[in-house]
Parts: structure tokens; C-alpha cells; sequence
């Protein structure tokens, strides 16, 4: 599932207060797009789908389509606040690759 640090978990649960539906999950999932192949997507949902899988990580429910769990299994989501580039990190064991920016990555075989 994903992992998310004390950092992360405090600024998911900083932006979720700005949610109008304080009971919303954090939906993490990937997109075909970048300069990688595949781009990292978070949003919040009111509710997740019936075949989402969903976790919970420092006290935050996570919600995973199915499909997109094969690229985001023990996906660590950090977030620092950097002078130069702050804001979400994706530490992803598969990844074969990721683009400098770190929103893109290609996957393993």
C-alpha cells in the first residue's frame, strides 16, 4: 500500500481542511503523462469507488484504484518545504526511472 511520512500526512491533512467535506479521502493514482510515461495524480473524494483499495497511513485514508496499484505498491509519499523546489516527494520502488521534476516516472517491467 502507501506510506506516508509525519510531513506528508500533516500537509494532506493541512489541504483537507480546505476540503468542504472534512470526511474526504486522499486519493493517490497515476496518469499516462510526463516526461517519463506516467505522472503521479492526488486528489480528494467524497467517497472512494467500490473497488478501491484503501489504507490508512499516519492516521490519513489513502484510496488506490485497483489498476493503479501495480505502480504505486510501498510508494513512500515525503513532503518537505524546501527553499527551492518544496512540496511532495514520491520515493516509489517501482520506478525504473524518474524524471528530474520527480512527478513522472516510468515504470519496472
Amino acid at each position: 500500500m502507501i506510506h506516508l511520512s509525519k510531513t506528508a500526512a500533516t500537509e494532506v491533512t493541512r489541504l483537507k481542511s480546505k476540503h468542504p467535506n472534512p470526511n474526504a479521502l486522499f486519493r493517490v493514482g497515476v496518469e499516462s503523462s510526463g516526461c517519463s510515461g506516467l505522472s503521479y495524480t492526488m486528489a480528494f473524494d467524497d467517497a472512494p469507488a467500490p473497488e478501491d483499495a484503501v489504507c490508512e497511513s499516519e492516521g490519513i485514508s489513502v484510496a488506490i484504484d485497483p489498476q493503479h496499484l501495480k505502480y504505486l505498491n510501498d510508494l513512500t509519499l515525503d513532503y518537505s518545504e524546501d527553499l527551492m523546489g518544496g512540496g511532495f516527494r514520491f520515493h516509489n520502488p517501482n520506478a525504473a526511472q524518474s524524471c528530474s521534476c520527480g512527478n513522472s516516472f516510468s515504470a519496472k517491467e
